[in-house]
């Protein structure tokens, strides 16, 4: 039996952090409730504002340039995708242009600064795309990839 233990014949019993808040809980009642109504508005209004994301959306801004033409991926680099670089280079808030070419295709991705609107970004690169069309070779089809980040493609 432990000597020091709660109810021990002649030793004043203490009360925890919790007896006493349990205490002045049970004693103010009504203060108590109000409290907790206003804890849990608090809460609800908390849960409505705020913004989560089951997979946080961490990725760059991208913009994805697709080119179909039918020929070998050398030519499609040195007519299609090389004068695309170089033409979205230039627009604002562009941290990195990435180009891909394979047979038939060309890929162009458009990466910029965090923070940059992905809408804004699209116009941009639709702008100047269609600065860079009448230089392209006939038959080179152009378009957008999908609206969409990164976390998409996982």
């Amino acid at each position: 039996m432990n000597p020091h233990a709660a109810g021990s014949p002649g030793e004043p019993v203490k009360d925890t952090f919790i007896q006493r808040v349990i205490g002045y809980c049970a004693v103010n009642r009504y203060l108590t409730l109000l409290a907790v109504t206003a804890l849990c508005a608090f809460a609800v209004y908390i849960l409505k504002e705020i913004r989560l994301d089951a997979l946080p959306d961490l990725s760059d801004t991208q913009v994805i340039v697709y080119s179909k033409w039918d020929r070998s991926p050398d030519i499609i680099e040195d007519q299609v995708t090389y004068p695309i670089v170089t033409a979205l280079l230039g627009a604002p808030n562009v941290r990195a242009v990435r180009g891909f070419s394979d047979f038939g295709f060309s890929y162009v991705y458009v990466i910029f600064q965090d923070g940059t609107d992905i809408y804004w970004a699209r116009s941009r690169v639709l702008e100047y795309l269609s600065k860079i069309q009448p230089r392209l070779p006939k038959g080179v089809q152009t378009e957008l990839g999908p609206d969409a980040t990164g976390v998409g493609w996982i």
